[in-house]
């Protein structure tokens, strides 16, 4: 398990708030992207100079930028096996939490699924509609055993 998100938001563990805040910056940079389709990296530029990134894991906060933008389609292609609706008709908030969790279970293996879940769960809860994590959970714990069936079922078996 990464030390840097196992045990995210707990005292003494600055690594894990810090990569949450990075978390928090990429989803409000990713619906800014949305919203307006200025560059990625205008917008990484504005949020770095418009925020303190002294307690911000700005390298990982660049790589959920850089790997969504990267990997859009990829992303949106496994969000569409699960979605009730296509992906074009979501929130963008949910959206972009959902983006920043299929990103992580493919290509951020450091992190484990659970934190993935958690994470996007606390993401759309915090800048979502009322609702919105109950559809985030869904669609992440719908996704995780397929995107890491390895991790999922080992947990499964250990319980």
């Amino acid at each position: 398990m990464s030390d840097s998100d196992s045990a995210a938001g707990l005292p003494g563990r600055p690594k894990a708030s810090a990569r949450r805040k990075a978390r928090s910056l990429a989803l409000q940079a990713l619906y800014g992207w949305h919203v307006t389709g200025l560059p990625m990296s205008d917008l990484e530029a504005q949020y770095r100079a418009d925020n303190d990134f002294a307690k911000v894991d700005g390298e990982y906060f660049h790589a959920l930028l850089t790997g969504v933008g990267r990997h859009l389609t990829e992303l949106d292609e496994s969000l569409a096996t699960v979605l009730d609706r296509p992906v074009k008709e979501l929130d963008p908030i949910e959206l972009a939490a959902l983006r920043i969790g299929v990103f992580e279970l493919t290509h951020r293996i450091d992190v484990p699924y659970k934190v993935v879940i958690n994470e996007g769960i606390e993401l759309a809860k915090t800048f979502g509609a009322t609702d919105g994590h109950k559809y985030v959970n869904g669609i992440l714990d719908k996704l995780a055993p397929r995107l890491r069936s390895v991790e999922v079922n080992a947990a499964r078996r250990g319980r």
